[in-house]
């Protein structure tokens, strides 16, 4: 139950860091509220998580699930650039995420 609650906080990451990008310095009510209630709920998914998993592992991976999604949505949303070294630096994250899964 703690890894789902983790990967849900780590979606939820994903949720208000793009969400900032839309709330245009909070200054949008609606995408502001969004993002907040997505920070709130991503912080207290991981507190949940962190009852049963170690602080260092949860948090890299929660981190981790956060800065790749948010760098794929960049990509796919933003039109940021997606080069090969980007995605192979992406991809290492992602190694990093299972690698740390694998041996906790």
């Amino acid at each position: 139950m703690a890894w789902t609650l983790l990967l849900i906080a780590g979606l939820m990451e994903i949720g208000w860091a793009i969400g900032l990008k839309y709330t245009d310095g909070f200054t949008r009510l609606v995408p502001s509220v969004l993002t907040l209630t997505s920070m709130i709920a991503s912080v207290i998914l991981l507190g949940l998580a962190l009852k049963t998993l170690p602080v260092g592992t949860a948090y890299a991976i929660w981190t981790g699930i956060g800065t790749v999604g948010t760098a794929l949505l960049g990509i796919w949303l933003l039109g940021e650039p997606a080069t090969a070294l980007r995605l192979a630096c992406i991809g290492l994250i992602v190694a990093g995420i299972v690698g740390l899964k694998v041996v906790t």
